[in-house]
């Protein structure tokens, strides 16, 4: 009996680990879950907001990297957002219509997230000729802007508009700017998971859209929270 055991202890073990990966996989198949889908150019996407050479994409598409300066001075890139989720948008400092609703929106967000460490928030100005560093800083202490959580950014108008058009798709081209970079902001709010990938669109100027943005964020983080939990229960982490 023991030579019998010694002999096939190896594929019971085997065996073994593929019940318990079987049973986690119906667990997990079978508990109701809810998740966004994943956002690419070429689906579901105005096309008024995508640039042409991004607007074949279906799938597979992700924020590009980027070095921006924010309203102390300091370079962000997409190292400040690795593993994190965030919500982006567009504004500029001396807006008069949707920009201030949208500042006021964005801070509720922020308060909603203040104790999450998993989530943070970035804004980009239109306008770098305008939005200085300096200008940003006074800003980001009129709106309320906590350093830790959202930063308010500027940089090359080349660079914002490749970000706006071609990674956050969020922004009306504008041809009657001679430099080619010419765009105009939109009220969108963008959702952005840990993979750098768009997984909603929210109208930042909207009550009700900004609870869904809430509410999204939550299934966002059960969709990691299974995640993890599913790794733990097959590898024992």
């Amino acid at each position: 009996m023991f030579e019998f055991f010694k002999v096939y202890k190896k594929f019971a073990i085997f065996f073994l680990f593929l019940s318990a990966i079987i049973l986690a996989l119906f667990y997990y198949a079978l508990k109701p879950v809810k998740r966004l889908p994943v956002r690419a150019p070429g689906k579901n996407i105005n096309l008024e907001l995508v640039d042409s050479t991004v607007a074949h994409i279906k799938k597979l598409h992700y924020i590009a990297d980027f070095s921006l300066t924010n309203q102390n001075g300091v370079t962000i890139t997409q190292e400040d957002y690795k593993n994190k989720i965030y919500v982006a948008d567009f504004f500029f400092t001396t807006c008069g219509t949707i920009c201030p609703v949208m500042a006021s929106n964005m801070k509720r967000v922020q308060q909603s997230i203040l104790l999450d460490n998993d989530i943070k928030l970035l804004s980009h100005t239109v306008m770098p000729e305008i939005d200085t560093v300096a200008q940003l800083k006074r800003y980001a202490v009129e709106k309320g802007v906590l350093n830790d959580k959202w930063n308010l950014v500027t940089g090359s108008k080349k660079e914002l508009y490749n970000l706006a058009r071609k990674s956050y798709l969020v922004a009306k081209y504008d041809p009657t700017k001679e430099d080619g970079y010419g765009f105009i902001h939109t009220e969108n709010f963008v959702l952005i998971d840990k993979q750098k990938r768009i997984r909603g669109f929210y109208d930042g100027t909207d009550n009700d859209e900004i609870d869904r943005l809430l509410e999204d964020i939550k299934v966002l983080k059960e969709e990691y929270e299974t995640r993890f939990s599913m790794s733990n229960y097959l590898f024992g982490k």
